[in-house]
């Protein structure tokens, strides 16, 4: 029996690895490209694998020596390992391209809390950190309710940046009459931004009603050192308010007696009139006469009015007339009902006389 003989194996040479620049980019850093042999077989297979691989305009056509700008034309003088620049159509352009190195990320800084100074014992964040970094822990009375309890509200760091944003959450848990428009301090003191809220301090929510000064600061929610401090100003403004009161003296009347000053019948001030007094004009002193007469009417005569002239006179000025009541009239008026009686009675007499004097029969 004769021997069979080795059976051919697949290829197994290794593919290569090439590293491929883009013409004219000093910012590419270049990209990796594995060249198998099935898939290159040509070496327009090559250029078209480089095209889906490195994004260059209008496709890859050219490749080039990083060094000296030779153009590569086919499969064989690629080396394994090697750097190469794809181009299109446009000419080499020389760069030092082998020593382009990728650009690091920039390091974020964080941002670190301001310390205070050495001598100071108060450990707080900065002004800038508290005001736009940070929320704010606030505790809201509702004006004119001294036994609601205040209501603690949480305010977002993203809501600061609008006061109508911050009046809206306060809103939606302290209800004063027609919702919350304004926000003071206990003291009365009116708040319009964000920038004058401090965290941890309390306020008082209210609508479109004036501020109503109340002890807030009474309440048993209060911290103890809240609490001396308003009334440490409570006291110091009662103090100012006497002092004011005591410059001011009374006004000092030295010739009118005591019981005269407390009469209501004592004029204390006497106000000046701005209307002068009327000026009597013309020689008689009536001051419906001009002053100066008219040269015009100078020698005119007078016209005197004639004495059938009828005036009408108005009623308030015409004399009374005595005016006489119903009574009198009818007592006054002739009794028609009587005399037209005696008239009837007269003229039947006389009637029965001729009668009488007719039928009379002759002795």
């Amino acid at each position: 029996m004769g021997t069979r003989g080795v059976p051919a194996l697949v290829d197994t040479t290794p593919a290569k690895t090439i590293l491929v620049y883009r013409n004219g980019d000093p910012f590419y850093v270049g990209r990796r490209v594995v060249l198998p042999r099935r898939r290159a077989a040509t070496f327009e297979a090559l250029l078209e694998q480089l095209t889906e691989q490195v994004p260059v305009p209008f496709g890859v056509r050219r490749l080039f020596t990083p060094t000296r700008g030779r153009p590569v034309l086919e499969l064989a003088a690629l080396q394994a390992g090697g750097k190469y620049v794809a181009a299109g159509r446009e000419r080499f352009q020389k760069l030092d391209y082998i020593h382009i190195v990728p650009r690091k990320p920039a390091k974020m800084r964080k941002l670190k809390e301001i310390k205070p100074v050495v001598h100071c014992d108060i450990k707080v964040p900065s002004r800038w950190q508290t005001y736009h970094r940070t929320s704010r822990h606030i505790h809201v009375f509702t004006n004119g309710r001294l036994f609601i309890p205040p209501t603690k509200i949480i305010i977002p760091k993203f809501s600061l940046t609008e006061w109508n944003s911050v009046l809206a959450m306060i809103g939606e848990k302290v209800f004063p009459l027609g919702g919350v428009r304004k926000l003071f301090t206990m003291n009365g003191h009116l708040l319009d931004n964000s920038k004058d809220l401090q965290d941890q301090h309390f306020y008082v929510a209210a609508g479109l009603e004036s501020f109503k000064y109340f002890p807030y600061w009474k309440s048993p929610n209060v911290p103890s050192e809240v609490q001396q401090k308003y009334a440490d100003i409570e006291k110091h403004s009662r103090r100012k308010k006497k002092e004011d009161s005591k410059g001011k003296e009374p006004p000092k009347h030295d010739n009118i007696p005591p019981r005269a000053q407390d009469s209501v019948f004592y004029a204390k001030g006497q106000k000046k009139t701005l209307v002068e007094p009327l000026i009597q004009g013309g020689a008689e002193g009536d001051v419906y006469k001009a002053q100066t007469p008219n040269t015009e009417t100078q020698g005119v005569p007078e016209v005197t009015e004639d004495q059938y002239v009828q005036v009408e006179v108005p009623l308030d000025q015409r004399p009374a007339e005595i005016v006489k009541e119903v009574e009198e009239i009818h007592d006054d008026a002739p009794d028609f009902e009587s005399n037209k009686e005696k008239e009837d009675e007269r003229l039947y007499e006389d009637n029965e006389g001729k009668m009488t004097w007719e039928w009379k029969p002759v002795e």
